[in-house]
């Protein structure tokens, strides 16, 4: 464990250091403000246009996070050489693939919370700046606690994108990790619709391999709440358990298939 620690420090330090992440977060803050701005030229529609806006910049600009920082765990190493020495020194491959992991995930968390600040103070500005009548007529209170639910399974969602991008990036260029992984992550929010895919074509194949597709790719629909939470849907606590669950699982999966392909990758 302490050697997966001494990585994802080091992972989380070179983060810091390429700012990167802290510019996406300001920009992301700087989005939400723009939301509100925007919320104002639309009559009695403000505090959810701010919310539904809000919601997609952390999506997107943690998107942005995951891949383009993911993407570069490993082959970064390789290219600068760098991994000779890390596996020369006391920590296995699966160390250093779970250390990599582990740091960007933090990263990814720190910068989620710094963005997620930002929001509620749009928020909180919103709501004391409006009259009480108007208040009342919001479907959810401006500071809604279940907003921390659609901000919690996106940084779910996340995850598996990073799991996504790291796997990839054990065997495949940086361009190349970018596609598939966006790729993946679009495929994955129209996942639903490979399920009953046979219903509209008329070839069996093809709607088994959609069937096979929708197994196989990620399912990302679910990790979207944001209509849910903005219009003050419910929620169950059965959906959240059984989201992250299967978030936990298909990251595990990820995981075990990068570590068992840089597991036999010769860097001689």
């Amino acid at each position: 464990m302490r050697a997966i620690a001494l990585v994802a420090g080091a992972v989380f330090r070179e983060s810091v250091r390429d700012r990167v992440p802290l510019g996406m977060a300001i920009f992301a803050a700087l989005l939400m403000a723009v939301s509100f701005l925007i919320g104002q030229l639309t009559a009695g529609q403000d505090m959810k246009i701010i919310k539904d806006l809000g919601l997609a910049a952390l999506s997107v600009f943690g998107l942005l996070i995951a891949v383009f920082i993911g993407i570069g765990l490993v082959s970064k190493e390789v290219e600068r050489k760098s991994i000779y020495s890390l596996i020369t020194k006391p920590i296995t491959r699966e160390q250093f693939i779970l250390g990599k992991y582990a740091g960007l995930v933090f990263t990814l968390a720190t910068n989620l919370s710094l963005m997620t600040l930002a929001y509620y103070a749009v928020l909180f500005y919103m709501n004391a700046m409006t009259p009480e009548a108007t208040r009342q007529t919001w479907p959810a209170p401006a500071m809604d606690p279940r907003l921390l639910i659609a901000v919690g399974l996106i940084l779910a969602e996340l995850m598996i994108v990073t799991a996504v991008a790291l796997f990839f990036s054990t065997f495949s260029s940086p361009l190349l990790s970018t596609i598939l992984t966006l790729g993946l992550w679009t495929a994955g929010h129209f996942n639903e619709d490979l399920r009953h895919f046979e219903r509209v074509i008329d070839s069996p194949i093809a709607g088994l391999l959609a069937k096979a597709l929708y197994y196989v790719l990620p399912n990302l629909a679910p990790f979207d709440v944001k209509s849910e939470v903005v219009y003050a849907m419910p929620i169950t606590s059965t959906h959240v358990i059984f989201t992250l669950g299967y978030a936990a699982l298909y990251i595990s999966i990820l995981l075990l298939g990068a570590i068992a392909i840089f597991r036999r990758r010769d860097f001689k």
